[in-house]
Parts: C-alpha cells; sequence; structure tokens
C-alpha cells in the first residue's frame, strides 16, 4: 500500500525533471542522491568557511535567514565534493583560490576579515574573473537555500500539509511565492 506522501528527494527529482536542463548536471545528480565513482574531495575547515562567506554574498540574511544560516555551504561542499568530476573539482578549488587571492591583491586581508562592501566588490570582480566558479557557486547557493528546510519554510510560503489544489490564485502585494 503507497502513503499519499512523497518524500523529499523524490519531489526534487520531478522538480529536476520539470526543470530540466536549466540545473546543471552535477545538480541534478546530487538531487537524484548519485555520487561519482572517485574518492571523494573533502574541504578544509577554511575553504568550507570562504564557500560559507561566498554564499552569504549571493544570499544575505535580510529579514529572513540567508544561505549562510542555511548551511549552503555544506550543500555545495557535498554537491562538489561528491557529485563532479575531478576536473570540475579543480575548477572549483582555483576559484576558492583566486578568491582569496583576489582579496588579498585588493584588500590585502583574506576574503573572510572583510567587511560586506569590500566582500562584495571582490565578487563583482570574480565573476568578471573567474565567470565559470561563480555561476556554479551562484547556481549551488540559489539551488542549495530553496531545497533546504530553512530556506522552503522561512523565505518560501510552507504549508506542510496541503488541501486541494487551487491552481490560479492571486498573490497579495509583498506575499511570499509559494514552496513546492
Amino acid at each position: 500500500m503507497s502513503t499519499p506522501f512523497i518524500r523529499r528527494r523524490e519531489a526534487l527529482q520531478r522538480l529536476a525533471l520539470l526543470v530540466g536542463a536549466t540545473l546543471s548536471l552535477p545538480v541534478q545528480a546530487a538531487l537524484r542522491g548519485e555520487t561519482t565513482a572517485g574518492v571523494p574531495l573533502v574541504f578544509s575547515e577554511a575553504q568550507q568557511r570562504l564557500m560559507a562567506d561566498l554564499a552569504d554574498v549571493i544570499l544575505p540574511s535580510t529579514d529572513t535567514p540567508g544561505a549562510k544560516d542555511a548551511g549552503v555551504h555544506q550543500f555545495i561542499g557535498h554537491v562538489i565534493g561528491h557529485c563532479t568530476a575531478p576536473a570540475q573539482q579543480e575548477l572549483f578549488l582555483k576559484g576558492l583560490q583566486q578568491t582569496d587571492a583576489l582579496s588579498q591583491t585588493v584588500f590585502r586581508k583574506p576574503f573572510s576579515e572583510l567587511d560586506s562592501p569590500q566582500r562584495t566588490e571582490v565578487v563583482r570582480q570574480l565573476t568578471q574573473r573567474e565567470k565559470p566558479f561563480f555561476l556554479t557557486l551562484r547556481e549551488l547557493t540559489i539551488v542549495g537555500y530553496f531545497t533546504s528546510e530553512t530556506g522552503a519554510t522561512k523565505t518560501l510560503a510552507y504549508l506542510p500539509i496541503p488541501g486541494r489544489f487551487q491552481g490560479d490564485l492571486p498573490l497579495k502585494p509583498g506575499q511570499k511565492v509559494w514552496a513546492l
């Protein structure tokens, strides 16, 4: 006897199928729970902190929790470390190194010691110099945030047990969009 509820992973798989090619292959693999055959890449504490700080620039805390609050860096670390090819892992590691190098060059401090406007400036320059790295980081930050419990329940409107389907509901000004 099957239950009327679907597991979160199954819902994410269906979402990935709906979205289709707009999600990269590593993100789709992560949402399906697949891993690469190689040895997983494990990030150091400093790299984890850097990923958290970068994700926080992309989705900062406002009246809702930000990417750092949702632990998005752990999602990013898992996807890059377990669901990408070694060449993509190297590209990502290079991007992290370039971020700190750029921070040192421009502000003479590591990225984690910069204030918010300085971090924003480094990320702005990063979008031009290390575009593939930044696009990957941005995609993983957004997917990781909105599929996290924090993003789905505190940023999006969330109804854990929905009622009947109403496909055409008007939104009020300032109303949150619904989580899937």
